[in-house]
């Protein structure tokens, strides 16, 4: 009996569209961005190769704008990890009366569960006892 062949992932018509959208779609646009920035690079190196008087200034002014937005999105993080820790602590205050009803609740469950499944099992249990009673004392294996 033989195996039937699966097509290779590779002949299938998805995996080329794939393909092309990785290039297009994914590669080309991150491959242009690094060119740009890397001609930006040279060309600010080229600008500060005369070492115009001004240069300390922009150099400050970019620092400044680079700065930014880093500065608002360490402020929101502070924001919202501050925000958490105050919910956290105001939960713990909440939260143990509640998690001692549930703990209650759940060993009343499992108390409830060992006993019904003892019920379930211990008919077997008491026919497999007299079996094996029988069969001891008569000698059956």
């Amino acid at each position: 009996m033989q195996k039937a062949q699966l097509p290779s992932p590779s002949d299938h018509p998805s995996y080329h569209k794939h393909r092309r959208q990785l290039w297009t779609q994914i590669l080309v646009p991150l491959l242009l961005t690094l060119v740009a920035l890397a001609a930006l690079g040279a060309g600010v190196g080229l600008a500060a190769k005369d070492a115009n008087p001004d240069l300390g200034r922009w150099a400050a002014i970019s620092t400044i704008w680079v700065v930014i937005p880093f500065m608002l999105a360490g402020i929101l993080f502070f924001v919202i990890f501050g925000g958490l820790i105050y919910l956290m602590a105001r939960f713990i205050k909440i939260i143990p009366p509640y998690t001692g009803k549930a703990q209650k609740f759940m060993w009343r469950v499992e108390g409830t569960v060992k006993r019904g499944a003892d019920a379930v099992v211990r008919p077997i249990l008491g026919i497999e006892g007299v079996t094996a009673t029988i069969k001891k004392l008569f000698g059956i294996k």
